[in-house]
Order: C-alpha cells, then structure tokens, then sequence
C-alpha cells in the first residue's frame, strides 16, 4: 500500500514562508506568481494507520526554523514545490 505521508492541514507554501519569516525575524521574497491551482494531497489513509498527528503544524514549524538557525544537519535534497504532475 502506498500512502500520501502527509498531514491533515491544506497548508500555504506561502503562508508558511511568512510563518518562518517571523521565526527567523525576515521578511521573505517571493519570485513569479502562484498558480490559481495546487497539487493536495489527501492523508486519510495515513491518518487511518497512523492517527492524527500529535504535534501541531505550529510546533513543528518551530522546531524546524530552531534546526535551520541552528544549523542543524541538512541533505540537502531538493523540495520540488515547483511540480506541478506530481511526478517527484
């Protein structure tokens, strides 16, 4: 079975980048346009198996920003908000 690991929120790309905005006391620049569409996913299954998530998005945003300003270990890897097929 493959699931969507995802939480249960429709979350903002934008939205977030001004939430870390705050946390990191910068103003974020945004480049382009946003689309009038989005690719969502759906994280009933997971939520099925797993639960819902014990650590609101709010926490997790900050544990994230104390990481990054932390510099806290990175891959390095490439997050693909840009796709649009789902093909990640």
């Amino acid at each position: 079975t493959i699931l969507n690991v995802t939480g249960p929120e429709t979350v903002s790309i934008r939205r977030t980048a001004e939430k870390f905005g705050v946390l990191f006391g910068k103003e974020p620049i945004f480049t382009g346009h946003e689309s009038s569409t989005a690719l969502l996913s759906n994280a009933a299954a997971s939520q099925h198996h797993f639960g819902y998530p014990s650590v609101p998005l709010e926490q997790m945003l900050s544990w994230i920003a104390g990481w990054v300003a932390n510099r806290g270990a990175s891959l390095n890897k490439p997050t693909h908000f840009e796709t649009r097929d789902g093909n990640f």
